[in-house]
């Protein structure tokens, strides 16, 4: 087995190891995220380490943008005190990465620990900067240029919204109650807030940051546009999933009513199923996923809160507009008018099920990003969903509330010599029809495919070529 090797390189010393990173012997803190990030650069530093390495490498179980990595590395830079224009340490590679050029990095074993004291890695998501590493206290003339470069940068487009950035990292760590005095006393001052709140996510004990509703929307605009593919291609994934869970749970439904002694309408039954299965699912699907989505890019703070909320009115929506294409379809088709069509209230019950247990399954990224395990983890992501969401289902059969399922069976109930009727299944659980028990078990399957689908299609990672995004304009 090689043995750890520690890294020397200026003033600095880097274990992996012990993941410590010091200077002049005083630990250095840095949130894990960026720590990995800093020691594959140095492992990799006689070549240029390209984005699609480091996003595969070091947020491996997250979905950011390049916002994110640009973030990193500029954290890394003000840590070591480099610049972007000349640096000495991390050099930015035109549309393809970043490359550690310091030339002098000695190695050496590392049987031993450099430094006493805590681990300089804080497990939290806040970057704080090392004493003596950061810019000295600037008077309030300082802050004035400052806030003038922020509303130069915004006013110049979205190639410059990395100066912007940088600019308000540097206003958190000066003063940021005196930052947003100033900035608040400017006209058209949304954006600048906005960066402000959206810097502050990863600033250590940076201060409050109050949004008016035009910050608000700025800040939404913003995060949107940072991850509007991720966001597409995640709401587009679950309606897929959605779609596909509704097409196997109908061939499942078409194959037990055949056990259950409706062979000879087994084939029928299996394609209908199959074909409203689909079509349930993915518009469900895709709505929900489209709610959860959104609430991934833009909620930091109340994550949990925001994806139950988010779930739940999505799903309402979806349903509510559900209820009422299927009661005209019904009305002009078969005449049916008696019949009780899920709606609303499912869709809230169901959509706010899917939002609370994937909160639940995927905590909070720690450094941001959205939540993308893979593996086993992803499985275990889609049962924890799928799980909740059936237990939803339970509820909703227990109050007496059709899904589809029981929409299905009414229907055909009322058509002659209809072939979807599902009451032969109540006989596999000894019920002599559609039973309270077989509107149960089919509620909470059918809520718990959907849910795991959804939670399943949402954590799709995205091609290496997605994940980049569009190539920055600008040094980093």
């Amino acid at each position: 087995m090689t043995p750890p090797v520690r890294y020397r390189f200026d003033a600095f010393a880097l274990s992996p190891r012990q993941r410590l990173l010091l200077r002049d012997g005083c630990p250095v803190p840095l949130i894990p995220k960026y720590f990995d990030l800093l020691v594959l650069l140095v492992r990799h530093r006689n070549e240029a380490v390209s984005k699609q390495q480091i996003f595969g490498e070091i947020w491996s179980d997250v979905v950011v943008t390049d916002g994110a990595l640009s973030q990193a590395v500029r954290t890394l830079r003000r840590t070591l005190n480099d610049n972007s224009r000349e640096p000495r340490f991390i050099r930015t590679v035109s549309r393809h990465g970043y490359q550690f050029v310091w030339s002098e990095v000695v190695e050496e074993p590392d049987d031993e620990r450099i430094a006493a004291g805590a681990s300089a890695v804080i497990p939290s998501i806040l970057v704080a900067h090392a004493g003596g590493t950061g810019p000295p206290a600037e008077d309030g003339n300082s802050l004035e240029r400052l806030v003038d470069r922020l509303f130069a940068a915004l006013a110049a487009g979205p190639e410059a919204l990395d100066d912007a950035r940088e600019t308000a990292e540097r206003l958190h760590l000066l003063d940021t109650p005196g930052s947003m005095s100033l900035i608040n006393r400017r006209p058209d001052h949304a954006d600048a807030v906005a960066v402000m709140r959206d810097a502050r996510w990863s600033m250590a004990n940076a201060g409050a940051v109050p949004l008016d509703a035009a910050s608000a929307l700025a800040l939404i605009r913003l995060r949107v546009a940072d991850a509007r593919r991720t966001t597409a291609r995640r709401w587009a994934g679950a309606a897929l999933a959605g779609a596909l869970a509704g097409v196997i749970a109908g061939l499942v439904g078409g194959l037990a009513l055949s056990i259950a002694g409706s062979a000879h309408a087994m084939p029928q039954a299996a394609l209908g199923l199959a074909a409203i299965g689909a079509v349930a699912g993915g518009i469900g699907a895709g709505g929900v996923g489209a709610g959860l989505a959104a609430a991934e890019v833009l909620a930091r703070s109340r994550r949990g809160l925001a994806l139950a909320a988010s779930g739940a009115t999505a799903g309402a929506l979806v349903a509510a507009a559900a209820h009422a294409i299927v009661r005209a379809v019904l009305a002009g088709l078969v005449g049916a008018t008696d019949i009780e069509i899920p709606g609303f209230l499912e869709g809230l019950v169901i959509g706010g099920a899917v939002g609370a247990g994937y909160a639940f399954a995927t905590p909070q990224p720690p450094g941001g990003g959205i939540a993308a395990p893979a593996g086993r983890r992803r499985a275990a992501v889609a049962l924890m969903t799928g799980l909740t969401t059936a237990a939803a289902g339970v509820a909703l059969a227990l109050a007496d509330r059709t899904l589809v399922g029981g929409l299905i069976n009414e229907i055909a109930r009322s058509s002659p010599n209809a072939q979807l009727v599902l009451a032969p299944l109540g006989q596999l659980i000894g019920e002599p029809d559609f039973g309270p028990g077989t509107r149960i078990i089919i509620s909470a399957l059918e809520c718990g495919a959907f849910g795991a689908a959804v939670a399943s299609g949402l954590t799709i990672r995205p091609a290496p070529s997605s994940v980049e995004g569009p190539k920055s304009r600008t040094s980093h």
